[in-house]
């Protein structure tokens, strides 16, 4: 376990180590249970000219000790767009060894390279480890924001009232 770090782009043939990583974040998070994704789903997410999502790959010796997962969003005050990170995660085994600032710091490096104005990501709010790791690297919480979710049945009803 004393191998030099690698990051690299995940590609479709990464969707089975995307998707073992995913699985250990949600159990991490206690949301084990709502890990629907599959194998498929993941490798056609991030294949394709405009993959739906993009992934970096945190590997030691060809071992993958954690991932970060995101994609593009657009900011309308600004202009101009922005990446969402949907989720970063390092294996327990592998923390504190600075991989998950090495995600972060490479994130960073692509917005700026993308034009982007921002690094946008959601946290729970019992994860104080991430919390304080974030507020140390100068990463501000949204107060005055609410984070709303329409999924399932109440999706379906909302588009129901489309019309079309």
């Amino acid at each position: 376990m004393s191998g030099e770090l690698r990051l690299r782009p995940a590609g479709p043939a990464d969707a089975a180590v995307v998707l073992a990583l995913v699985r250990e974040l949600a159990e991490y998070e206690r949301l084990g249970d709502q890990v629907v994704a599959t194998e498929e789903m993941i490798r056609s997410a991030l294949d394709g000219e405009a993959p739906t999502a993009e992934a970096l790959l945190a590997e030691v010796d060809g071992e993958a000790v954690g991932f970060a997962l995101y994609f593009e969003n657009f900011s309308t005050f600004q202009g101009r767009r922005g990446l969402y990170l949907e989720d970063l995660f390092v294996r327990p085994a592998w923390r504190a060894r600075g991989y998950g600032l090495a995600l972060l710091a490479r994130l960073a490096q692509l917005a700026c390279e993308r034009g982007c104005q921002r690094l946008d990501w959601a946290v729970l709010d019992w994860n104080e480890p991430a919390i304080g790791f974030y507020r140390q690297l100068g990463a501000r919480p949204l107060s005055d924001w609410i984070v709303f979710r329409l999924e399932g049945e109440k999706l379906q009803q909302l588009a129901a009232k489309s019309g079309k």
